[in-house]
């Protein structure tokens, strides 16, 4: 049935993220129809999806359902998008279709094994709230498994972690682990010692933090080296199996390996017919739009924006950018205006290493590193969080966290054979169905 409203142009956007938002939220009162759609409920402020990784936060707080975020004007459909058919202007959706009048892409990206897609189950990359609760229940259940282990080979497998990829993501979680090992569990356990966990940061160019400019990512360095992480560049990594790394005819015997080391547009992008980069990125117009095309929009992390000579980074405050200038670009469009052109404005990008310790560059110049990079990555990070609620939760668990050296969230939940022995997996699987065995179990999970 047709309503009131279908006499406004529809506008659909795919994505629920920063640029989707956004989006959304800068079309209020404009005289169009909206429609969010993600495979998803939840908006998720994803630079501090490490931390719920690393038991510091729980997912309810760096995550908000989509619906309570938006007002009634937009329309929010839980569905996966699989394409776009340009041509008749359709969604093509996992279960059926949706037609626009104008669409903005905004699904963001996803793990690039480049070309090891195999690796996956073996290396977790983190880019979902599942992702991150699955890498904190592999890094709690390592240590508890260790406790109960009297192999030192197999304890010192356990308590190896290797981090694949020093970006951002790679330095802050070796970080994060570190000060898990060297202080929130030092005094946890009786038959190990959590502090002489090891912590591997691979890297396969010559330094950590490449995108930033060589001293911090110096300084990134021998903060982490201090925090006892072993970094280690010019290192590429030829095989990953259950067993642990190679690197070349070297291996290194690991229960968790974390995957931080390259991103995949969404496939999305190749239904569009447009030029793609090398990450299957779409290579959009200076109006963020499809060449050739005045009603798609591509933004965030699948598109592909040149400015000044180089790509501006996939970071939240580009895809907030994205998303309030392709609505206005809609808004202009709709007023039979020209589409203005997209500019960035780089207010700084920022990495945390450890407690009181980050380095960052503000406004494209202004370096910094140490405890005031650290209080301007807090305060960035809270601003730009969705929600009152989030951010009072947020610093409340950064105060006990700072204060206290403990964090909040240290729960082990799911299963747990793929942590014990192959040759014990067969035997655990059949005592488990013995009367009695279920609670037992329960009650190491619960941890």
């Amino acid at each position: 049935m047709a309503t009131q409203g279908d006499k406004y142009p529809h506008v659909v956007i795919l994505g629920g993220g920063f640029g989707g938002l956004y989006a959304a939220r800068s079309l209020r009162n404009a005289p169009v129809r909206v429609t969010v759609v993600d495979r998803q409920n939840h908006h998720l402020f994803q630079p501090l999806l490490y931390q719920v990784a690393t038991a510091t936060l729980s997912p309810g707080e760096i995550a908000s359902p989509i619906r309570g975020l938006l007002s009634r004007e937009s329309t929010v459909l839980f569905a996966e998008a699989t394409g776009v058919d340009v041509a008749n202007k359709r969604v093509l959706l996992a279960d059926g279709e949706l037609s626009y009048d104008y669409l903005i892409i905004a699904t963001g990206a996803t793990h690039s094994y480049f070309g090891h897609d195999e690796w996956a189950k073996y290396a977790l990359g983190l880019k979902t709230i599942d992702d991150a609760l699955e890498i904190r229940r592999r890094v709690l259940l390592a240590f508890e498994m260790a406790e109960r282990e009297s192999d030192p080979v197999r304890r010192r497998e356990l308590l190896t972690f290797v981090i694949i990829g020093a970006g951002p993501t790679g330095v802050e979680m070796a970080g994060a682990l570190a000060e898990i090992s060297r202080h929130t569990l030092a005094k946890d356990f009786h038959n190990i010692d959590p502090s002489q966990a090891r912590i591997l940061l691979l890297e396969g160019v010559p330094r950590v933090l490449p995108v930033y400019p060589e001293p911090l990512s110096e300084k990134a360095r021998r903060a982490l080296e201090k925090l006892g992480v072993e970094v280690r560049t010019h290192t590429r990594v030829t095989h990953i199996d259950e067993t642990g790394v190679y690197i070349g005819e070297e291996h290194i015997a690991s229960r968790c390996i974390i995957w931080a080391a390259g991103v995949a547009a969404s496939p999305v992008a190749g239904s569009l017919g447009a030029e793609l980069d090398r990450a299957g990125r779409v290579k959009v117009s200076s109006e963020l739009t499809i060449p050739g095309r005045r009603d798609v929009f591509v933004i965030g992390d699948l598109a592909h924006f040149v400015q000044d000579g180089s790509p501006i980074p996939g970071v939240a405050p580009a895809a907030i950018q994205q998303g309030k200038h392709a609505a206005r670009n809609i808004r202009r469009h709709l007023e039979g205006k020209g589409m203005e052109p997209f500019r960035y404005w780089d207010r700084g990008t920022y990495a945390v290493i450890g407690r009181g310790k980050a380095v960052g560059v503000a406004f494209q110049r202004f370096q910094s590193s140490g405890f005031s990079a650290w209080m301007a990555w807090l305060g960035i990070h809270i601003l730009f969080l969705i929600g009152f609620r989030s951010k009072l939760a947020v610093l409340l668990d950064w105060a006990y966290s700072f204060i206290a050296f403990k964090r909040s969230a240290r729960l082990i939940t799911g299963p747990l054979l793929e942590l014990v022995r192959p040759e014990k997996r067969a035997e655990a699987g059949t005592l488990k169905d013995r009367p009695g065995a279920g609670s037992s179990e329960r009650g190491v999970a619960a941890g």
